[in-house]
């Protein structure tokens, strides 16, 4: 999005704000190094901490920026606590907020993130959406239509951008693991990670995958705290062919994922990704707000059923492939579409 909003430098100035919610060096250098983003005109320090306490730090420290700055639009991205956060400060500050990733609905309210997807777009005045179940979500909850946008996926125009550049890592040999030879998983919901239950079952399907395939997993340092505190790190470290590591990054993974033969996920963002690159994905959640991976896309549904994920993990491994194609105008020009918007409407 900064990129395409470049292109309109003598109408729009844009100032990009890191609230520090993710706030780890790994996750840092993804958004700035990795991506090749300037450093935060402002930089709120937020750090963790619960939904409640994330939420009202950022509201209160971005206020001060509002305050400040006196921007024409504030642009939100995503469905984290940030999001909401800065969507709420933003209109009762009287300033209006476009949404990027507008629409998408899991439809369980357990899960933080539709709470914050709800009520961002509940308040939004530009709502970009990344697929057509999105518009049919906003049209359903009453939103204006002159608000909606169909405008592909900005993560893809992430991936398309820097395919070629993550395509010059060899991040497989780091592991000691050839092409196509591996399962990458990336796990982070509470529901999975956080559980006795989740652990044992995710421990179970790595011990009866592992005989058929090397199993890469940077692990988040939560997960890895679990692991110990559930005294389950010894089973982990036994399990043949199971390789964990540390976070890693945007490039590096994206060069890991490409590889794989199937990934193992329970993250939209990781949903779509692997959509556009047609490798198999097994979603290790009950629901998806990204219907479009089942709908035309490699992505399956799978809950955290062990013998569900384990057949559809050899099926894949034997070759037998879901077919998928990429959905309509995920094409790498999303933020272009959304910054001649914003710039024609604004």
């Amino acid at each position: 999005m900064h990129k395409a909003l470049q292109q309109y430098g003598d109408t729009i100035r844009h100032l990009i704000v890191h609230t520090g919610q993710h706030y780890d060096e790994t996750m840092s250098k993804v958004f700035f190094d990795d991506l090749e983003l300037p450093h935060p005109d402002f930089y709120l320090g937020v750090g963790s901490g619960s939904h409640a306490q994330q939420t009202a730090k950022i509201m209160v420290e971005l206020e001060k920026v509002l305050e400040a700055q006196r921007p024409d639009l504030v642009v939100v991205v995503g469905d984290v606590n940030s999001t909401v956060a800065a969507s709420l400060v933003s209109v009762k500050a009287g300033v209006p907020v476009a949404h990027i990733e507008a629409g998408l609905r899991s439809f369980d309210r357990s899960m933080p993130e539709e709470i914050n997807r709800l009520l961002t777009d509940a308040v939004s005045e530009f709502l970009f959406v990344t697929e057509p179940s999105g518009v049919a979500n906003l049209k359903r909850e009453g939103i204006d239509i002159g608000k909606i946008y169909l405008v592909g996926n900005v993560m893809i125009d992430s991936l398309v951008r820097y395919r070629e550049k993550a395509k010059r890592l060899s991040v497989a040999n780091e592991f000691s693991v050839a092409p196509r030879a591996f399962t990458l998983v990336t796990l982070h919901r509470p529901t999975n990670v956080d559980t006795r239950e989740g652990l044992e079952k995710i421990l179970t399907i790595f011990e009866r995958l592992s005989p058929r395939t090397t199993i890469i997993f940077p692990v988040h340092p939560r997960t890895r705290k679990m692991l110990e505190q559930l005294k389950l790190a010894e089973r982990s470290s036994a399990i043949e062919n199971l390789r964990l590591s540390e976070p890693i990054g945007y490039l590096e993974f994206l060069n890991l994922m490409e590889q794989a033969q199937l990934v193992l996920t329970d993250s939209g963002g990781i949903q779509e990704e692997t959509t556009f690159l047609g490798i198999p994905c097994l979603t290790l959640r009950e629901n998806t707000e990204r219907p479009i991976t089942v709908e035309i896309g490699t992505n399956q549904l799978c809950g955290l059923d062990v013998g569900l994920i384990v057949r559809r993990s050899f099926e894949i491994l034997d070759g037998q492939l879901k077919k998928g194609r990429i959905p309509e105008l995920w094409d790498g020009h999303a933020a272009e579409r959304i910054a001649a918007i914003l710039r024609d409407k604004t």
